[in-house]
């Protein structure tokens, strides 16, 4: 009889999780500043957000690809976001972190960004018409309660994209 009272208990608890992961879904969005424009990425697609460490330069790359970073003895390839979309340079400041991406997707890799604005609700944005010159990796456009817009970052399209994974001049 004990074993029946403790699946039913199981069973509770593996609701109450569930019912907790869709709360989470919700507000499963991280906000970025890159430049002067605003950027949301899906939560399971970042891995962490972290101070700038120190950078090593790579010799032959391209003026956006700033260099790799070595995070608790695993390298990543970090690339300037801003400059990549051929917008201003970061700069690097107490504000800068770096946007660890691509675990999930079998990369290190690491986005340099201006600030980290959050976590952001769906909810709480309103789909905007996109840009049709947009790459497939910045289809989806976003407004907020202030005006502001917002543009989805597909980090799987952007690890498909051929200019983004050549580094190299």
């Amino acid at each position: 009889m004990a074993r029946k009272s403790s699946l039913r208990e199981f069973q509770a608890h593996l609701a109450a999780r569930l019912a907790g992961i869709e709360d989470q879904r919700a507000a499963g969005l991280i906000g970025f500043q890159s430049g002067a424009d605003y950027w949301l990425v899906n939560l399971p697609d970042s891995g962490e957000i972290i101070s700038l460490p120190p950078l090593t330069g790579v010799p032959m790359t391209k003026p956006w690809f700033v260099g790799i970073a070595n995070i608790r003895g695993n390298l990543y390839a970090v690339s300037d976001f801003s400059a990549f979309r051929q917008k201003e340079a970061t700069p690097r400041s107490a504000g800068s972190r770096l946007l660890l991406i691509g675990t999930r997707h079998g990369n290190n890799a690491a986005l340099l960004v201006t600030r980290i604005l959050g976590l952001r609700n769906i909810d709480d944005l309103t789909p905007a018409a996109g840009d049709p010159e947009a790459p497939p990796w910045a289809c989806d456009a976003y407004t907020d309660r202030e005006g502001r817009r917002w543009r989805m970052l597909n980090v799987r399209c952007l690890f498909s994209d051929d200019i983004f994974m050549d580094i190299g001049i």
